[in-house]
């Protein structure tokens, strides 16, 4: 039987290779967005102070860019735990704007990084990439166009953010998430299937109606 390909809804951006959760960054970036209250204005001023301490215009242009796609997809409430959280949710919830950012992200968080959790497996490694990355490409033509060297940092920088989201170790052992009672309130009440992007069990959600 020959299969057919169809397109997908969405295509994968695979953007996100500039860097990784790109923490500290995000975190005055939102500052800032907080106290003007506009994207556009916040962007600006991010580059003309050197918000991100980069070595040029062109660069802190490309990064705010980037950071505010991101934080975009946060509301009000997430925003401000972004800017006043623990250290451990501000991971989180940078985690949860790249997930919301890209579908790539999302598919592999739900379906790779979850799925070997509940399985009781407990390390991620190049392999568990490359199974996913195949899989997909069959139904997604722009990721067969990539180049291997593009690809490649794809995973580098897939599985740095994991490690800065606190969510992979430096062995590449997944650590299961942790969301403070805060942050359960903020997100995952309101929007259960996100909790489909971390290593958790349903039991931990219940914190929140405490």
């Amino acid at each position: 039987m020959i299969k057919v390909k169809t397109t997908p809804t969405k295509k994968y951006a695979f953007s996100f290779v500039i860097g990784g959760l790109l923490y500290q960054e995000s975190v005055r970036f939102a500052a800032l967005f907080v106290e003007l209250g506009n994207w556009k204005r916040a962007r600006e001023l991010a580059v003309e102070q050197n918000l991100l301490q980069t070595r040029t215009a062109k660069t802190s242009e490309r990064l705010c860019r980037e950071i505010c796609s991101r934080l975009k997809t946060l509301n009000e409430k997430e925003l401000k735990l972004l800017v006043d959280g623990t250290v451990r949710d501000r991971g989180y919830i940078l985690w949860l704007a790249v997930c919301r950012r890209y579908k790539f992200i999302r598919d592999f968080a739900v379906e790779i990084l979850r799925e070997k959790f509940l399985n009781l497996e407990t390390e991620l490694d190049r392999k568990d990439f490359e199974v996913f990355f195949a899989r997909k490409a069959e139904w997604h033509d722009e990721l067969e166009a990539l180049k291997p060297m593009t690809k490649a940092k794809g995973r580098r920088t897939l599985f740095k953010m994991l490690r800065e989201a606190d969510l992979l170790s430096p062995e590449n052992r997944i650590y299961p998430a942790m969301p403070s009672a805060s942050l359960i309130n903020a997100v995952f009440q309101e929007r259960h299937k996100e909790a489909l992007f971390f290593p958790l069990l349903k039991s931990q959600l219940e914190v929140g109606n405490c």
